[in-house]
């Protein structure tokens, strides 16, 4: 009896605990900041779009003007990370943030973003929606993302090298080859998506070849195979794994505050504030840095998951085996682990 009334009064603490923790922010914000910060503008995300794409064609114009091998990596590296910077659009997509009319966000989040780089918005908004809903918890369908950290050194190596020599992405394609076939004999949605996917690319090759470089065209298929998994790799990591507490919602998601060199290659589109999203996923990304400052000098950030350095992320994520290692206690739930560092 003794030992039952223990847990019930460590679970009743730990439930007064986590309250507290959601009452930090939420006091942080009056009224009037989370209408501000909750405000759509149009033209911001037109010129995220349009600034993306513009990316793009400026490294293909950059092989187009100077061919050589060094020219040719640089590209690789801008298109894979604005490739990342669709994928991150068609997620503010599917929150319907992107754009105020719904039939404007998802006809842009599809059309621009999602269908160049073989995604749709349609399927992954319920699955998105599930991982606001249950994150770190064992429902959550990221989950998987961040249970096998900290791993050791040689195998961060080994997907590195499996994702710049195009091995994952070829992987990614046959599923989602598989994926496009079976689904459209089952769904008008998936059917629409594969139409798109190869409407879009015919598109991308046909201006490209207007403009007399069709062969440019490989540069955005290269990308997508190699240079665009692995920063889609860090983006993962850097979001969810090893952070301290799957219960917290200040310690269960990850702030990286980028330098101007990891938000051309690493992090597009602020897509490092992922705190501030999972506090308020309807803020629109351009807002997110605001919100990022005005948590921060109210306190409300003193104590959450918010660092500075990918490199740093990425080196507890690999440090199985290392003085580094932090310990990873498992969550009783099945939720995402509890981490304390070494």
């Amino acid at each position: 009896m003794a030992i039952s009334e223990t847990t019930q009064n460590s679970a009743d603490e730990r439930s007064r605990w986590l309250k507290e923790r959601t009452a930090i922010w939420r006091n942080a914000l009056q009224r009037e900041d989370i209408e501000s910060l909750l405000e759509m503008h149009d033209w911001r995300s037109w010129l995220s779009i349009g600034l993306n794409w513009a990316i793009v064609f400026g490294a293909m114009a950059l092989v187009a003007v100077w061919p050589n091998p060094l020219t040719v990596v640089l590209a690789l590296l801008l298109i894979g990370a604005r490739q990342l910077g669709f994928a991150v659009l068609m997620h503010e997509a599917s929150h319907r943030s992107l754009f105020s009319d719904r039939a404007v966000n998802d006809w842009v989040g599809n059309w621009l973003c999602a269908y160049p780089i073989w995604s749709d918005l349609h399927p992954y908004r319920p699955y998105h929606l599930q991982h606001h809903a249950r994150t770190g918890s064992v429902e959550d369908p990221d989950l998987g993302l961040v249970r096998p950290f900290p791993i050791t050194p040689e195998s961060l190596r080994r997907k590195v090298i499996r994702d710049l020599s195009g091995q994952t992405g070829i992987k990614f394609a046959r599923a989602a080859w598989r994926r496009s076939l079976g689904g459209m004999r089952q769904s008008a949605v998936a059917r629409r998506a594969f139409i798109g996917v190869v409407s879009t690319n015919l598109v991308l090759l046909g201006a490209l070849w207007a403009a007399g470089h069709p062969a440019l065209y490989l540069l955005w298929v290269v990308a997508w195979l190699t240079t665009n998994t692995l920063v889609t790799r860090i983006r993962a990591i850097a979001e969810h794994a090893l952070t301290p507490d799957g219960d917290d919602p200040l310690g269960n998601t990850r702030t990286l505050v980028p330098t101007l060199w990891e938000r051309l290659f690493i992090a597009p589109n602020r897509v490092g504030y992922h705190l501030e999203h999972h506090l308020l996923m309807t803020v629109p990304h351009y807002h997110l840095p605001r919100m990022h400052g005005l948590l921060r000098e109210r306190g409300a950030l003193d104590d959450a998951c918010v660092e500075r350095s990918y490199w740093s992320v990425l080196r507890r994520a690999a440090s199985k085996g290392t003085p580094r290692e932090p310990q990873v206690i498992e969550n009783p739930t099945g939720g995402q682990p509890f981490v304390r560092a070494a």
